[in-house]
């Protein structure tokens, strides 16, 4: 089973510039995986990023020239400062030094990536790295807030320890957490922008007693990759996400549930208002009817009855005035015939629907291969795909039916 991966940045310009920081080793793996994601990277250095990691890294990772000076002689910007800029799709500063963000605030553009921002027009993300005690001083929080002000998206910083041995607030945020800010600010006017959509994911768990639940094997992926489809064409998104170990995605309201009754109380109201609801969830057809307070023992060295009772249909009891809902339903066997019934009864546009019996179609993969099952019978087969693609083939066909 080869199926391609799907690069989600596949076409970008990316301009990454890295500081003179100790997280500039991060910014290798960074450029790595905005590489990886399809992206045509151009690495831009100050000299003091130069102490801590050399350009042929960053060239051996992007297979790119690097620019380390406005007037070194292998560098565009020999000739045009404004190179770069005026290709680039985003521009990343990562990481972030403090001496750099002031710079930038100022507009100051004596290297090669303070002449990049000062003339770009595309989106600037900003992933600072600093000690605490300056991240959290005065002149720093009034550079970020004027940076927000002109639209300047931060990703980070997290809490941590840091180089000095101290912990707090400083830490350059995750390469992977970056590439989402990044597919997030490319996405904020897309054909999305100004729609609401929220997403169910992951199963739900309905306990028997303290210990134990009725559940299934749902891993959410289908959902996740689904909101983040969804954000990065520009929609604010809201993901009711039953137990799942997955991160959370950027720039998404993750709500988090556990059992039917609540993922359908949050699902309920988060789309009186929305514009698209797409429930895919695996959400626990029944419930036991009595919670025991105790640990269930065995009787006898036999095993114990337990009564269950039907959930509510999320889907079917959400409602507004102008949702559109798609529903998803994974079967084992026979996944058309099975969806077509619910598409009245859950009032759904149109059920994507999968065998969990077919390879890569089941839970826990990044892949699927689902049939799109629409009113009058129409039916079509996407092949085996990425759980992205498949996202942005259910939010495309989703797009003409919203109002």
């Amino acid at each position: 089973m080869n199926v391609e991966a799907y690069l989600p940045l596949a076409g970008k310009n990316v301009v990454l510039g890295v500081t003179g920081s100790i997280a500039a080793y991060k910014a290798a793996d960074l450029a790595s995986k905005l590489v990886q994601a399809g992206a045509q990277v151009d690495v831009v250095m100050t000299s003091a990023a130069q102490e801590f990691i050399g350009p042929t890294t960053f060239a051996a990772l992007t297979h790119r020239p690097v620019t380390v000076g406005l007037f070194q002689s292998n560098s565009e910007l020999n000739i045009d400062h404004v190179a770069l800029a005026l290709r680039a799709d985003a521009v990343v500063v990562a990481p972030a030094t403090a001496n750099t963000m002031a710079k930038i605030r100022l507009g100051i553009a004596d290297d090669p990536l303070g002449a990049t921002v000062l003339a770009t027009n595309a989106p600037v993300v900003v992933a600072p790295a600093m000690d605490a005690h300056m991240w959290d001083h005065a002149a720093t929080a009034r550079n970020v807030e004027v940076l927000r002000s002109r639209g300047v998206k931060f990703a980070g910083p997290v809490e941590g320890r840091m180089a000095s041995g101290l912990s707090g607030k400083g830490r350059m945020a995750e390469p992977a957490e970056i590439v989402q800010h990044v597919r997030a600010a490319l996405g904020e006017n897309g054909d999305y922008a100004g729609r609401e959509v929220v997403v169910s994911a992951g199963g739900t768990r309905e306990p028997l007693d303290p210990v134990r639940y009725l559940g299934n094997r749902s891993s959410g992926k289908m959902g996740y990759a689904l909101a983040e489809a969804a954000r990065d064409r520009g929609a604010a998104v809201t993901l009711v996400s039953g137990p799942t170990a997955l991160h959370d995605p950027v720039d998404v309201e993750v709500v988090k549930v556990e059992t039917a009754g609540e993922m359908q109380g949050e699902v309920v109201a988060s789309s009186r208002e929305a514009d698209l609801l797409v429930m895919a969830a695996a959400v626990a057809d029944f419930r036991p009817s009595a919670r025991s307070t105790g640990k269930i023992k065995k009787e006898n060295g036999r095993p114990r009855s337990i009564t269950l009772e039907e959930n509510a249909d999320i889907i079917a009891s959400s409602s507004g005035p102008r949702l559109v809902k798609i529903a998803f339903a994974a079967e084992t066997g026979g996944h058309v015939e099975k969806a077509r019934p619910k598409l009245e009864a859950k009032g759904a546009a149109f059920v994507v629907a999968n065998d969990l019996n077919q390879p890569g179609s089941g839970f826990g993969v990044d892949t699927n291969r689902v049939s799109i099952v629409g009113p009058g019978g129409k039916v079509e087969h996407l092949p085996l795909m990425h759980k992205l693609a498949v996202a942005h083939q259910v939010l495309d066909r989703a797009l003409p039916l919203l109002k």
